[in-house]
């Protein structure tokens, strides 16, 4: 897996790749709520450079053998390592706010991306960690 320098923008667009490939595929409702929400803007990074860290991540994907997408793929200690990658708070919840988004967009919340973002809350320390993926694991909640 490649890496990014800490708090840069394709590290933290990488975040929200992972957490849109957690349940096995791309949604086009998870572009357009990115898109909606200006996800490029947010992290600083060019809907080109955007695009690039999502393809470049599955490339790091498949030659690292993970067949089967996602973060729920990778083992416990790449997914940490990548999560390091950010350290600010202010980015943290930027990140988290697009991924909660990603998660919510298609109207149907997989169990592996409640287990990202639990994974996300825990390593980051942010507060209700689990009632945060307690109420994405009881349904889909519309923004």
């Amino acid at each position: 897996m490649r890496t990014y320098p800490t708090n840069s923008p394709r590290a933290a667009a990488r975040i929200v790749a992972l957490t849109m490939l957690a349940d096995g595929h791309f949604c086009k409702s998870e572009l357009e709520a990115l898109d909606r929400l200006n996800a490029h803007k947010l992290l600083d990074i060019s809907p080109a450079k955007l695009q690039t860290v999502v393809q470049d991540l599955c490339e790091d994907l498949f030659s690292t053998g993970h067949q089967n997408w996602g973060a729920a793929c990778l083992d416990p200690a790449t997914l940490s390592g990548l999560l390091v990658e950010i350290d600010n708070p202010e980015l943290r919840i930027t990140v988290l706010n697009l991924c909660t988004a990603v998660v919510k967009a298609d109207a149907h919340v997989a169990e592996r991306e409640v287990n990202m973002l639990a994974t996300v809350y825990a390593q980051w320390q942010l507060p209700n960690t689990n009632s945060g993926s307690r109420r994405l694991a009881a349904g889909p909640q519309h923004a």
